[in-house]
C-alpha cells in the first residue's frame, strides 16, 4: 500500500490531536490515543511532530488559521460597514450550544498558554487579528458617517472583550447566558459605543 503524503499525514494527525483535545483537554491529549484514533503508530506521530507539544502547538495553529480564513471571507463580502461589523462579531461568538466547537479550544488553549510561550504567540496573533478587523470596520463606519466613536481601537477591545466573557458562561457554564440574552447585551453595548453619526449625546 503507498504511503501517504507527508502533507495528507500531517493534516491527519492534526485534526486527530484537535478530536482528542475537544475530548479530553490539553492536559489529557497522549500521542498513544492520537495514533490510535488513526490506526497508526505512535512513533509516526513523533516522527512527524517530534514532540506531543509540538504537535498541540500546530494543532491550534491550524485552528487559528482556520478561523482567520472564515474572517477574511466575511470582511471580503463587501456592504456597509455596520453589516459587516455585525457579521463579524457574530462570527466570533460560540453558538448557541458550542460545547464542541471551537470556543473550548481557545479556553483551553489560553490557560495553558500561561505556561506555553509558543501557544501564547498563536493566539495573541488570532487575537489581536480579530480585534484589529473589529476597529478597521468601526474606523471604516466612522468615514462612512454611520457611527461617532471617538475612540474605535478601545470600542473593537471592549466589545470583543465582552464577547470573550460571554463565551465562557456559553461553553463552560450551563444555562446562565441565553441566545438571546447575548444578542440583547452586544446590541445595547453596539449601541452604546458607536453612535450614530448625528447622535452625539454624552460625548
Amino acid at each position: 500500500m503507498m504511503r501517504k503524503a507527508v502533507a495528507v499525514r500531517r493534516d491527519e494527525i492534526v485534526g486527530a490531536a484537535l478530536r482528542q483535545i475537544r475530548v479530553r483537554g490539553i492536559s489529557g491529549v497522549r500521542a498513544a490515543d492520537v495514533a490510535r484514533s488513526l490506526d497508526v503508530s505512535t512513533a509516526l506521530v513523533f516522527y512527524h511532530f517530534g514532540t506531543l507539544e509540538k504537535l498541540v502547538i500546530e494543532a491550534f495553529r491550524q485552528a487559528a488559521e482556520n478561523q482567520l480564513k472564515k474572517l477574511d471571507d466575511e470582511l471580503a463580502r463587501g456592504g456597509p460597514a455596520d453589516e459587516r461589523l455585525r457579521a463579524v462579531l457574530a462570527l466570533y461568538q460560540p453558538s448557541a450550544d458550542d460545547h464542541h466547537g471551537n470556543w473550548p479550544l481557545w479556553i483551553e488553549a489560553n490557560a495553558a498558554a500561561m505556561r506555553d510561550s509558543a501557544l501564547k504567540n498563536v493566539l495573541q496573533r488570532l487575537d489581536l487579528r480579530w480585534r484589529d478587523a473589529v476597529a478597521a470596520l468601526i474606523d471604516e463606519g466612522i468615514r462612512a458617517g454611520l457611527f461617532h466613536c471617538p475612540d474605535p481601537r478601545g470600542a473593537a477591545w471592549r466589545l470583543t472583550a465582552l464577547l470573550d466573557g460571554l463565551a465562557v458562561q456559553v461553553v463552560a457554564r450551563d444555562g446562565t447566558v441565553t441566545a438571546d440574552d447575548r444578542r440583547r447585551w452586544v446590541a445595547a453595548a453596539m449601541a452604546h459605543e458607536l453612535r450614530a453619526a448625528g447622535d452625539q449625546e454624552g460625548r
